[in-house]
């Protein structure tokens, strides 16, 4: 497990043992730890409890009542549809061999799962497990786009984004970086998706509000958030589902998964407490979204970090993201006129690159971390890092435009302004949220 003075994430020790040994990896000569594969289980449940509900309440509250619903609708579906292509190739994309292209993507020879049998190992859990697992990451991350269009996209259009979305976006990303790929071989440290799933979501999140357009009224008509009960439930859902998230990344159960699950819960509250008192300190009173925001926004940002730093390094990261993230939401937002409307890139996009750039300081051991590789200096993991997010945003902002002005031509990516009056939980689903 140990790769110089720095301890691998189990998914990148994975990847490292399946290029240094693919025939006994292959074989599942490691014995089944059911203690790790028991974990698993629970962080794998845990992470989906993310989606669903913790997600969809999130969500749900900061829309307005006529759009609660079709919130909650397109997560659910996203689920579902995610669900199947994992089955019939995504999850071959991201962590099936792709021969010549192994570098960029991974084969269709684990599609419709074969070769995944009930004795078939990923390390010392089963694969089962492992492709459970990180089925739960492929779902959250396009589900955390629909903050950025609530409340104006077709659901017909949402469809057909997530599907392109996942297959050209979402699978390589992460076949680069935990599939064996170039940011793994690189030596890109990212413990639990800062690339894959945070900077991935935000920057496609901002793509898509540019696209889209503002909603009708924005930003001189008020659209406050309809229900913060909902939201804080869902903040909280998200907190604790962020244990199996981030501690879950370990794959197995030890100080590694220990210390993730700390520096998780710290990184959380600092960013909380930043967010909360910046936001005092503007507006002259905290509030209750504000403080939900900054926890999330923490969370976001020791995502990449959580197995590599310690606790002093876990409160740094956290107060930059809370504070980071609370002015790209107050300040650059407003100046540059996009609508996002949950704020998905100012806190997921934003959080995102923090905390991927500032692992590469607090993974060195003089500063509380597990180390920095053999031979590579904190200047040179910083520069890694930087490469894996720059060239994230890039071919996600890129690829994420083309699908949506694709789908846009065939399509149409908006309703209509009645729609959009109507609300979308009639308009869309003939359904209300509330009945009173």
């Amino acid at each position: 497990m140990a790769h110089a003075r720095m301890r691998l994430p189990g998914r990148a020790l994975a990847a490292t043992l399946a290029l240094a040994a693919p025939a006994a990896f292959a074989a599942g000569t490691t014995p089944l730890d059911t203690g790790n594969s028991a974990w698993m289980l629970t962080a794998t449940a845990l992470v989906l409890f993310m989606t669903i509900p913790g997600l969809s309440l999130f969500y749900a509250g900061m829309v307005r009542s006529k759009n609660a619903l079709s919130v909650m609708m397109q997560c659910f579906a996203i689920t579902c549809v995610v669900t199947v292509l994992w089955v019939v190739y995504l999850y071959s994309l991201a962590f099936g061999s792709g021969g010549g292209l192994q570098p960029w993507v991974g084969g269709l020879g684990k599609a419709f799962m074969a070769g995944i049998g009930i004795g078939k190992l990923d390390g010392s859990i089963p694969e089962t497990v492992f492709a459970m697992f990180q089925l739960a990451f492929a779902i959250i991350t396009p589900a955390l786009i629909v903050g950025a269009f609530a409340e104006r996209m077709k659901f017909s259009a949402l469809m057909w984004f997530c599907i392109l979305w996942v297959t050209f976006v979402y699978a390589p990303v992460t076949h680069w970086i935990w599939g064996g790929g170039w940011m793994h071989r690189l030596g890109v440290l990212d413990f639990a998706g800062g690339t894959v799933v945070e900077i991935n979501s935000g920057i496609a999140a901002l793509v898509a509000a540019v696209v889209l357009g503002r909603r009708k009224g924005y930003p001189t008509t008020a659209m406050l958030p309809h229900n913060m009960i909902l939201t804080v439930a869902g903040a909280g859902m998200l907190w604790v589902g962020w244990f199996g998230f981030n501690a879950g990344s370990e794959l197995g159960a030890n100080g590694v998964t220990g210390m993730a699950m700390l520096t998780t819960q710290v990184a959380g509250a600092t960013a909380a407490l930043t967010w909360m008192s910046g936001e005092w300190l503007l507006h002259g009173k905290p509030s209750a979204l504000g403080i939900a925001s900054g926890a999330v926004a923490g969370m976001v940002a020791i995502t990449p970090a959580a197995g590599f730093v310690g606790p002093p390094g876990a409160l740094v990261i956290g107060f930059a993201a809370g504070l980071g993230c609370f002015y790209a939401v107050v300040r650059i937002k407003p100046r540059l006129g996009y609508d996002d409307t949950l704020d998905c890139f100012g806190v997921h996009g934003v959080g995102g690159i923090i905390g991927t750039l500032l692992t590469g300081v607090f993974v060195a051991a003089s500063l509380g971390g597990a180390g920095l590789p053999q031979g590579v200096s904190m200047g040179t993991q910083v520069l890694h890092q930087l490469i894996g997010v720059v060239v994230t945003i890039v071919y996600d902002l890129a690829v994420t435009w083309i699908i949506l002005k694709v789908l846009d031509a065939l399509l149409g990516l908006r309703v209509t302004r009645d729609q959009e009056t109507e609300g979308l939980d009639l308009a869309l689903h003939d359904e209300r949220g509330y009945s009173l």
